[in-house]
């Protein structure tokens, strides 16, 4: 009888150090629904309808959005310039 127990006890031991290292799930990161236009700074766009829209512009890796029409062409005059304002990663193709 001690040999089942002491057998039972190294098995629930085992088993409890398997989920005792198990790592929660990291959440995806959440995209955000609005941002500031690029070059205006502080005017809020909605993502989705500058998207739908056109309004916006990719670079290095990463997407700006813009108010107006004007906006785009002052980025593309000066991409670096405006490169530090909010933006997002550049989705990926699908």
């Amino acid at each position: 009888m001690k040999k089942f127990s002491l057998l039972a006890l190294a098995s629930l031991a085992l088993v409890g150090g398997a989920f005792a290292q198990a790592k929660p799930k990291a959440k995806p990161a959440k995209t955000p629904t609005t941002i500031s236009c690029a070059v205006q700074k502080g005017d809020m766009l909605n993502i989705a309808e500058a998207t739908k829209d056109h309004m916006y512009s990719d670079y290095k890796g990463r997407r700006y959005f813009f108010c107006c029409k004007g906006c785009p062409e002052a980025f593309k005059k000066e991409p670096a310039k405006y490169a530090k304002s909010a933006s997002i990663p550049t989705p990926k193709k699908k």
